[in-house]
């Protein structure tokens, strides 16, 4: 069956994201089709009820108006009529309304007029007269009588928590409009006083049997409504804008128990009644769990009556039995969580009464869960979750998923599972963050924005009628990445702890991570409800986590949001609060508390003169209600005495000891009863006074409050105690603590984790938690990890614990695994021995007991199971007593650890109870190995419970390989041992062996043990050894360290494997992981094995040998520590300081306050003085003497000798002959490189690069340089001209040599001077420094080379590579296919410029092949590579050819060689005679041009061609007609050429005249 509608989540809703648009109220209430369609459809409790329960209902309503809030919760909840009716009026109104709905009235009929939609005020006599007629006046009444609503009663989304609500608002809004149709329903009544009341309509007035009689108004009446209506419509539409800016306020809350279950014990055969009582709205459902199980009352019928009456919950066990014994958890749930109390059952039996069938049964099969579907008919379900979400991480700002599918079977068509999320416990209402989806199949919940407010543990609810299962997986998220880093994370959890008119307390939470640097504060911003504009409310950062927020406009709803400051920058801001209205609680309650039906009252209003204002009196019940160092609220109740009108309030104070009063709120006066007062100093006592004030004047002050110093005064909590990490998973670790004492307002803790040794902390949690414990998520299975947890409130965060002891993360302890093996040790008559041996796995953790069941078996079958202890065992042996003679039983052994019993062994075979008559003992028991390690173990047994006839003299332990046959045991002890212990040597690293014990007495050797193992030898990673220790004291100790304890594991020492718990001789003492055994007084009663177990672990132990020869070691230490030395850290030895100065420094391991030092030189002291300088530092042990400057008398031997305490140290230091003259010497050049250093020096000496252009660079560093600095470059002591000016901005000097050859070797000097002196640095660059250098060029410009590349040309094919420069100490040597080329006429090899090449003439198919050019710098050669073949060789020869036949052409081709001008000038009448040479091969064909058309060979111009290579060309008396452009053109095959020239003919007679005109023409000009 399905939750009601109230149990459903609620709608959550955002005002800064809600749909702004909100409808008036006078659109709502004429929109009657949409309020109709919500009334009729919006619930199953307002959809098909007759008029009678329509009716029935109205009048719920109605009353609920008049009775109080818990009243109107439970009508609007229960929706029943149990309360009284209304008054007559209200009675009858809602019958009005039942009749409309009944008689199916139109929207007409009963559609409120907006006239009369507020309430109307009474006209006062200072009121202006209207114009009317006495007439009129005479029939205007005394008083009239108004039917009104408040406009406040209207609907605005989002003011209501249900939907419930609103379909119950909507039933009351359409009742209100029925009652006030329209204005002809309006009346007045002057008959009956008694009946005043408002009629519906014209019908419904007919319909209530004519109860009010219909006047009409008068004019001046009318005139009055009208005005009143105008007056009424302004106030509605303020409070429609008012009510706008509400946000809804929750009336429900999560259950709680007043009266929890108290746990009981109780015989057997009793019963027992467990009661409880819970408190929640809407109403809890509880539910009884056994064991973590939901009690079924359908399984054994008359086994558990669960009863709910009066509000309380019982449940009773009838008939106990053993089995209920049992942990009873009773869970009440509702929409706003769930929360639950536990108690336990104890059923005890009589000694020696036994119930078989409820002791000894088997495990029954559970039936299915009983649940009833919506279709009447019962099913059996079962509901699991397959692919289940698990532990997830996510961080802030992203989106992220949970789902699982869910499986329900029997699966029933049309019937789906309710699916509910919750998260730590309190149910998930869809929002704009948060949306959960249901396909059928899957359940998902989604998150679209990630905030650390989504952390915690998520749980899935499927119901299936009656029945649920749930699954829970918790959800972390980390912060966001800081905007700038290193500053803190986000704030979270902003809420309003507080509203008024006049200000909001906005709280929240600190965030874990402060980006390194402590949080200096908090800002504050606000948001009007509508508006995307955010304005921060403080200036100064806020430490405390509360602040009142001021300056906010009444009725006007708010968002806020806050961030964190530290000393790096400011946080990302929070998620944004809820919204919150800026209104007084009253205020609220009364919003809250409105009417869910009409009032439908009247309004007397008389011509009296109204009361004058009264002057208020004083407040009352003043007190401050929080103080902090930033602000103090002030609280108090109004005066009662005030009049008819509002009030308001003027806060004052003054210092304490004065009454020097000063008013606080000058400008603006308070309108609640609370004040928030800023501005005060701190630390300094404030009292505080309130006056009312109204139009009447200001009242007298209240009371005074006490002295109030302004400060926090709430205490930052103290830090948490015992931090104890456990283990939980491979990837997780429970960690408890214990909580901080006297805390207060505690908001929670932030628990971080760091791996051992990084030093770095990480958080945990990024919401703080409450309790405990709490299981951190997501470490690294192996790691070890230390663990802190800190407190939080609103004062702070406290320090931090201290660290936790180290956990390595790995899953935690199980049960242990089934005992096997089980063997009769010995028999008797009525009685018999069994053994066993352990579980493979003890699931880490020491097995604390056994129990062992046995069963008759009586002809092949077996009995009913039975207890043979009730108190568990800790030997894997017991004797179980009153059995029966001669009977066969049968036995089965369970184990059990501090993480539960595990399960039964196996079946043993069957054993006869008989009396035993065996002389020999029998097999030693308990075996069990330890210490193990790569080559050795140590193997314990216990003796044998059956010794045989006389007692047991000694022991043989035998050994195989687990892999062996049972024929190759060997023994490892020859002659019998005594103790009941070995260590097994010589074992093979990484074999498995095992291992059995045989006693002997003096009748023979008897049975062997069962098998111990198998066991591999091998040395477990982080195994650790018992060391001994001798103090500074001489006390001798034993100590263990071990790194995988658990809470519950302890140290157990034994001497020779016998615990020395109450030894008298040794002292133990366990702090943490670590352990000591010191002895009082070691000597020869003290040798023996001293071993160390853990418990609680795998088996970790270790043992050590103390034998006559370690005792005697160990006395002689103890005696040197006795009477010490003073260790020595560092000898005597001498240094040479800066400034020439001598040290002589040796170094102690540690001194005393009360070291002293002598200091000696040649067997003489010295002292303190202006030649020697001492010092102690007695923290680091540093023994100094300085002297200034060695002399020749300071040759000899120095001594210090150390006296502390007890203790005594020296040593000494000879310094003579040539060791002394060597540190003179240095000491004496420190010196002069000090007085160097003080003016300009080189920091760094002249040295040399070879830059990536092959270029040669000389550079030096620098120091102590000023602005007059200059430096100077020589080579071969002539100064070289620099071009460029040093500006010393680096500190390098540097002189380039560009393509440095052999002309640069020689010595390069360069000198830095100023007034302050002068420094010089050499470098000499010839012979081998200069071969070295050139080696390096070589080496650059041999790196430079590019790759070689193929060229033809007209005489073969050119293979060539550029580099940088060349220089001929660079060796160049070609190969072809790995041969070195010997140079031809036709092969050559050359440089030209920076390429270098291998020229090949005429070339064959012979030149292909691989070609290698090899530049050798003097140590190495560099190769570049070319394959000369195939298409490569082929292109190139191609290219070879047509370059050949075109230089072949070119040579060959006709062309004029020389002798024609380009122009001729002769004189008329002359001969002209011009020759020149012709060359082709074929002899070229010649012709001539003149004026570009072909010129003939005649008498007067003769051309002629001789021998094939000469032309003459001659003209016999020239005339001005020979003139022209002349051209010999030479052809032959392979091409043709033009040579041009011009002939230019002149007259003597034309040039004399041209000459006598140009004189004449300049005379002329000059006049």
């Amino acid at each position: 069956m399905s939750l009601p509608f109230y149990q459903k989540p609620l709608q959550h809703y955002d005002l800064s994201y809600r749909n702004r648009d909100l409808r008036s109220t006078m659109s709502q209430y004429q929109q009657e089709k949409k309020r109709s369609a919500i009334y009729t459809h919006g619930s199953a409790a307002y959809s098909s009820r007759s008029s009678a329960a329509h009716r029935q209902e109205s009048e719920a309503l109605s009353q609920a108006a008049l009775s109080s809030f818990q009243q109107q919760q439970q009508a609007y909840s229960l929706g029943m009529s149990q309360y009284s009716l209304g008054s007559e009026v209200t009675r009858k109104a809602a019958s009005a309304y039942d009749y409309g709905f009944s008689h199916g009235l139109t929207d007409s009929s009963l559609l409120l007029s907006e006239d009369y939609s507020s309430t109307l005020s009474p006209k006062t006599k200072r009121a202006k007269q209207s114009l009317l007629s006495r007439e009129e006046k005479e029939n205007m009444p005394g008083d009239y009588m108004v039917p009104i609503f408040s406009g406040r009663q209207m609907h605005v989304s989002g003011i209501t928590d249900t939907e419930e609500e609103r379909i119950k608002e909507a039933a009351a809004y359409i009742a209100q409009r029925n009652l006030l149709a329209s204005e002809e329903g309006i009346t007045a009544s002057k008959q009956s006083a008694a009946s005043r009341h408002s009629t519906v309509s014209k019908q419904a007035t007919a319909t209530l049997h004519q109860e009010e009689t219909l006047e009409k108004k008068s004019r001046k009446v009318a005139i009055r409504e009208k005005a009143e209506q105008l007056s009424l419509r302004k106030t509605l539409e303020e409070t429609q804008a008012y009510h706008g800016k509400l946000n809804e306020d929750h009336l429900l809350h999560a259950p709680e128990f007043i009266i929890k279950p108290r746990s009981h014990t109780v015989w057997e055969k009793e019963n027992v009644i467990l009661h409880c009582s819970v408190a929640g709205w809407p109403e809890p459902r509880l539910t009884w769990y056994k064991n973590q199980v939901p009690i079924n009352i359908h399984e054994n019928s008359g086994k558990y009556i669960i009863g709910s009456r009066y509000g309380m919950h019982t449940l009773e066990i009838t008939t106990c039995d053993f089995e209920d014994t049992a942990q009873y958890r009773a869970s009440a749930m509702n929409v706003k969580g769930e929360v639950s109390a536990y108690a336990s059952v104890v059923v005890k039996r009589y000694k020696g009464e036994f119930d078989d069938a409820h002791f000894h049964a088997r495990a029954s099969t559970m039936p299915l869960s009983f649940a009833v579907t919506p279709y009447g008919y019962a099913s059996k379900f079962e509901i699991h979750f397959d692919d289940k979400f698990d532990v997830s991480f996510g961080r802030e700002g992203e989106t992220m998923s949970l789902g699982c599918r869910v499986v329900v079977t029997p699966e029933i068509k049309h019937f789906q599972p309710e699916v509910q999320w919750y998260r730590n416990g309190a149910p998930i209402s869809p929002s704009k963050w948060v949306q959960a989806l249901w396909s059928g199949d899957r359940a998902t919940l989604t998150f679209s924005h990630l905030n650390k407010e989504d952390e915690g543990l998520y749980t899935i609810r499927v119901q299936m009628g009656e029945y649920y299962e749930q699954y829970s997986a918790y959800v972390f998220v980390r912060d966001a990445d800081a905007e700038i880093e290193g500053a803190p994370a986000a704030p979270l959890d902003v809420a309003a702890l507080d509203a008024n008119k006049d200000y909001i307390i906005i709280s929240w939470k600190q965030p874990a991570v402060d980006g390194g640097s402590p949080i200096l504060g908090y800002f504050i911003d606000k948001c009007e409800v509508g508006t995307d504009s955010w304005s921060q409310c403080n200036d100064t950062p806020v430490k405390f986590a509360r602040f009142p927020v001021t300056g906010l406009i009444e009725g006007r709803s708010y968002i806020f949001r806050v961030r964190a400051v530290n000393n790096t920058g400011v946080s990302l801001p929070s998620r944004v609060s809820e919204p919150v209205a800026a209104l007084d609680p009253a205020e609220k309650a009364r919003l809250k508390a409105r009417p869910s039906a009409p009032w439908t009252g009247q309004i007397i209003v008389t011509e009296e003169e109204p009361t004058e204002g009264i002057v208020p009196g004083p407040p009352t019940d003043l007190s401050v209600t929080e103080a902090t160092r930033s602000y103090v609220v002030l609280s108090w109740k109004p005066p009662g005495q005030r009049g008819h009108e509002g009030i308001m309030y003027f806060v004052e104070k003054c210092d304490a000891g004065t009454e020097n009063w000063q008013r606080v709120n000058t400008e603006l006066p308070v309108k609640s009863p609370r004040f928030a007062l800023f501005d005060l100093a701190e630390g300094k006592s404030y009292r505080f006074r309130v006056r009312c004030s109204n139009s009447a004047g200001v009242g007298e002050p209240s009371e005074a409050t006490e002295v109030t110093v302004v400060g926090d005064k709430l205490d930052i909590p103290k830090a948490p105690g015992k931090i104890i990490p456990s283990r939980n998973t491979d990837t997780s670790v429970v960690v408890s603590w214990e909580e901080s004492k006297d805390a207060k307002e505690l908001v929670g803790y932030y628990i971080e984790a760091s791996v051992v040794g990084s030093g770095k902390w990480e958080p945990c949690n990024n919401n703080p938690v409450k309790g405990s414990r709490f299981t951190c998520h997501g470490l690294v299975t192996g790691q070890s990890y230390i663990f802190r947890v800190r407190a939080v409130n609103a004062a702070g965060l406290s320090d931090y614990s201290q660290d936790s002891e180290a956990i390595e993360v790995k899953a935690a302890i199980a049960a242990p695994s089934p005992p096997h093996d089980i063997t009769c040790i010995e028999s008797f008559r009525d009685s018999m021995v069994l053994g066993w041996q352990q579980p493979d796995k003890t699931g880490g953790a020491e097995i604390t007991g056994y129990y062992v069941n046995y069963r008759e078996v009586i002809g092949g079958v077996p009995g009913k199971w039975r207890e043979a202890n009730v108190k568990a065992v800790s030997e894997a042996a017991y004797k179980i007593s009153n059995l029966k003679e001669n009977m066969v039983y049968q036995f089965q052994v369970a184990a059990m650890n501090i993480a539960g019993l595990g399960a039964p062994s196996a079946v043993s075979e069957c054993f006869k109870c008989e009396e035993w008559t065996i002389a020999i003992p029998g097999p030693p028991h308990s075996l069990k190995y330890s210490e193990v390690r790569k080559n050795s173990l140590v193997l314990q047994w216990k003796p044998p419970l059956h010794s045989g006839r006389t007692p047991v003299t000694g022991y043989f332990v035998d050994m195989k390989e687990a892999s062996a046959k049972d024929d190759q045991w060997r023994g490892l002890n020859k002659a019998a041992i005594t103790n009941t212990y070995l260590k097994v040597r010589g074992l093979q690293e990484g074999d498995s062996y095992v291992f059995r014990v045989r006693a002997i007495n003096q009748v023979g050797v008897g049975k062997p043990s069962e098998l111990a193992g198998p066991v591999v030898a091998e040395t477990r990673p982080g195994t650790k050894e018992v060391v001994v220790n001798v103090d500074d004291d001489g006390v001798i100790s034993l100590n263990f360290e071990c790194d995988q304890m658990t809470p519950k594991s302890e140290f157990i020492w034994s001497k020779d494997y016998v615990p020395t718990e109450d030894s008298a001789r040794v002292e133990v003492e366990s702090k943490g992981n670590k352990t000591k055994m010191t002895f009082k007084d070691l000597g020869t009663e003290d040798l023996g094995i001293y071993s160390c177990d853990v418990t609680d672990t795998d088996g970790i132990a270790s043992s050590y040998v103390i034998d006559a020869e370690e005792m005697k070691r160990l006395l002689a230490l103890s005696q040197e520590h006795k009477f010490p030395t003073v260790p020595i850290k560092s000898e005597l030895a001498v240094e040479i300081l800066e400034k020439g100065q001598v040290r002589f420094w040796m170094q102690v391991e540690k001194l005393s306050g009360n070291a002293k030092v002598n200091y000696i030189f040649n067997e003489k002291e010295i002292f303190e003085g202006p030649k020697y300088k001492m010092h102690l530092d007695r923290n680091t042990g540093i023994i100094e003497m300085f002297m200034e400057k060695l002399q020749d008398e300071d040759e000899g031997t120095y001594t210090f000798q150390i006296q502390d305490g007890k203790a005594n140290g020296h040593s000494t230091l000879v310094l003579i002959g040539d060791v002394y003259k060597k540190l003179q010497k240095e000491a004496e050049f420190q010196r002069q490189e000090w007085i160097r250093k003080q003016g300009p020096h080189f920091a760094e000496y002249l040295s040399w690069e070879v830059t990536g252009e092959c270029n040669v660079l000389l550079k030096c560093k620098v120091a102590n340089i000023k602005k007059e600095t200059h430096i100077v470059w020589y080579k071969d002591e002539r100064e070289i001209s620099v071009d460029e000016k040093h500006d010393f901005k680096d500190g390098i000097c540097t002189l380039l040599i560009t393509e440095f050859s052999k002309k640069d070797a020689g010595f390069y000097e360069v000198i830095l001077k100023d007034d302050r002196g002068k420094d010089k640095s050499r470098l000499k660059l010839v012979d081998e420094a200069f071969k070295e250098l050139m080696t390096e060029v070589c080496r650059k410009i041999a790196l430079s080379a590019t790759d070689l590349k193929i060229q033809s040309t007209a005489e073969g094919i050119r293979l060539y590579s550029f580099v940088t420069y060349y220089l001929d100490d660079l060796k160049v040597n070609w190969s072809h296919n790995g041969t070195g080329i010997k140079y031809t006429d036709r092969v050559k090899s050359g440089v030209t410029g920076e390429q270098i090449w291998l020229q090949i003439n005429e070339p064959t198919p012979n030149d292909k092949g691989k070609y290698v050019m090899e530049l050798f710098d003097g140590q190495t050669g560099h190769q570049k590579t070319v394959d000369l073949s195939g298409q490569a060789y082929d292109e190139a020869f191609a290219e070879f050819q047509r370059l050949k036949q075109a230089a072949i052409a070119e040579k060959n081709r006709a062309r004029v060689v020389g002798g024609l001008p380009d122009v001729v000038t002769i004189q008329e009448g002359k001969a002209l005679n011009l020759t020149c040479n012709v060359w082709g091969d074929p002899t070229p064909e010649v012709s001539w041009l003149k004026n570009e058309k072909a010129l003939d060979s005649d008498d007067h111009c003769s051309l002629k061609f001789e021998a094939g290579k000469i032309a003459y060309f001659t003209i016999m008396g020239v005339s001005a007609a020979d003139s022209g452009k002349y051209g010999l053109v030479v052809k032959n095959k392979y091409g043709s050429e033009t040579s041009d020239f011009t002939v230019s003919v002149f007259i003597p007679e034309e040039e004399a005249r041209k000459g006598a005109a140009e004189p004449q023409k300049g005379n002329h000009k000059s006049k």
